[in-house]
């Protein structure tokens, strides 16, 4: 068997446990036919490794499974595994197992998906990384080099955020194998142990580092197709790591830099009505672009849109609903646009028209359930579900950078950041009234989990603020509400049974802690 480079694996198939076994995604033999040195070659590499975000199977392939199509399946796994996104518990719902916390068995789908997702990224970007000279000066080879450094470390930072718990305080941590184009092939034949959390951020850091870099000095762009990695992305992305590392001071100058070079947020007006499926809007900086012929629309049901849409056919429309926090609902101010993002109490939008508040009723959304995300070309009820996904806004880099000022050692700055934000774009009646720097860095988590709902960041927050998990009073089924303690192994994930079974390096006693799920608290 190979190891984690490889993924070789034993799965589970559907929504049940079972150990059916399952062969190595990529074999030994086929490893050095991934790319050849050439351009043209290497540039089919990069466009093949952004549509990995979006392929139906590829991380369970022999498994009938609804919730395996890419990136965006993880982004809806992992909100569901936190406070503010509520699904029901029914046989429509393929995320309950994240809801419910049953992914943490080492042998669910939950775990392997993610692993296997990551994974399956990471060695497609070692096989570009390692063709390409690092010290080239040719313009489409830098681009293409910063393509594959900076995708293989939003991998790996995917990946340390789930399988440790965060940065600081757990830098000496045993974190994931560290697989690379320099040691992969040692590791495919014998095997490759934990890395540190510390070791884990400075290869993503390197990553970043040398994808800014290469970014900066290229002429070759990515135009308007936003499945590609432009500089301000990369900054975006180090901007992220920087501030789950601390570095304040980075973390701002690195957001800032991302909003000079990238549109405008949405209007008021815009985010008014059901939206947020079109990379090409200019607050999108980076998404998973989908075309009607890929095979996670013409599955009809196997894609994001289908398990978050409401007003389009699909999971949700039949049963499977998204739904917000009420008790996050009720402190949204009526005077916040985003308000309309949601059914009410009532189940009404201000932010919906005739049309779309037939269709709800018709499809009979429950209250809170979400608005936010709109059908495709903003047509109802249909199963044409080719919506595009954001992966980023430059939305965040605002709140990011606001973040940054107030535990920069400016708080004052940080929420004079964060006000003009909401007031120009969500909100003209907001004040923020934070003034430490712990306070404003609250204040911007709030309007985080507010912008970016349904977007796959809501957990990470939660990790990296030390939060834990508080679902009382949110509105999940009584048997799924829990209060986790920041810190609790609950939390992260354990390490694939089939890793352990394929990776000579890692056996169970180098594995997460065994973990049980929590117990129900009284919802109040």
């Amino acid at each position: 068997m190979i190891a984690s480079a490889l993924l070789g694996a034993s799965l589970v198939g559907c929504n049940d446990l079972d150990t059916a076994p399952l062969g190595s995604v990529i074999t030994s033999d086929q490893k050095e036919d991934v790319i050849a040195a050439d351009p043209e070659m290497i540039s089919a590499s990069v466009t093949g490794i952004t549509a990995m975000f979006s392929v139906y199977g590829n991380a369970i392939p022999t498994s009938f499974g609804h919730d395996d199509f890419g990136y965006g399946s993880l982004m809806l796994g992992f909100d569901s595994r936190g406070t503010d996104m509520i699904g029901p518990d029914n046989g429509y719902n393929w995320y309950t197992r994240f809801m419910t916390f049953e992914d943490i068995f080492f042998n669910y789908r939950g775990t392997n998906m993610v692993w296997r997702t990551m994974y399956n990224q990471i060695y497609t970007a070692n096989a570009v990384i390692g063709t390409i000279d690092p010290a080239t000066e040719e313009d489409a080879l830098k681009y293409y080099l910063a393509q594959a450094l900076a995708i293989r470390a939003f991998d790996y930072f995917v990946l340390a955020q789930m399988y440790q718990h965060t940065y600081k305080g757990h830098e000496s941590a045993p974190c994931v194998p560290l697989i690379t184009s320099e040691n992969a092939n040692e590791a495919a034949a014998n095997g490759c142990a934990r890395s540190t959390v510390q070791e884990v951020y400075d290869q993503i850091m390197a990553d970043l580092n040398n994808a800014v870099s290469l970014l900066e000095s290229t002429t070759k762009t990515r135009g308007n197709d936003k499945r590609y990695i432009s500089k301000e992305v990369a900054y975006g992305l180090r901007a992220r790591v920087n501030l789950t590392m601390q570095n304040w001071s980075a973390a701002a100058a690195d957001a800032q830099k991302a909003i000079d070079g990238s549109g405008a947020p949405y209007s008021r007006n815009e985010v008014s009505a059901p939206g947020f499926t079109d990379s090409a809007d200019h607050s999108w900086m980076w998404g998973i672009v989908i075309a009607e012929t890929d095979r996670v629309v013409t599955s009809g049901i196997v894609n994001f849109a289908s398990h978050m849409g409401s007003l389009n056919y699909g999971y949700a429309s039949v049963g499977a609903w998204r739904t917000i926090s009420k008790k996050l609902f009720n402190e949204i101010p009526a005077t916040d646009v985003r308000k309309g993002w949601w059914l009410d109490a009532n189940k009404q939008s201000p932010n919906l028209n005739e049309a779309q508040v037939a269709q709800a009723a018709k499809y009979g959304c429950p209250a809170y359930c979400q608005m936010k995300y709109g059908p495709y070309k903003g047509v109802m009820a249909q199963s044409t579900n080719a919506s595009d996904i954001p992966l980023m806004r430059v939305e965040e880099m605002y709140l990011i950078l606001a973040e940054a000022q107030a535990m920069g050692g400016n708080p004052a700055n940080g929420a004079a950041t964060l006000q003009k934000f909401v007031n120009d774009y969500r909100d003209p009646a907001y004040v923020c009234t934070a003034s430490s720097a712990t306070a404003v860095q609250d204040a911007v988590w709030m309007q985080r989990r507010i912008e970016l709902w349904g977007e796959g960041l809501s957990y990470f927050d939660i990790q990296r603020l030390n939060k834990g998990i508080d679902r009382r009073g949110a509105g999940f089924p009584a048997a799924y509400v829990f209060n986790v303690p920041a810190g609790d192994n609950t939390l992260i994930y354990r390490i694939p049974e089939s890793e352990e079974q394929a990776n000579a390096l890692i056996s169970s006693e180098d594995n997460n802690p065994v973990t049980v799920i929590p117990s129900p608290v009284a919802d109040n």
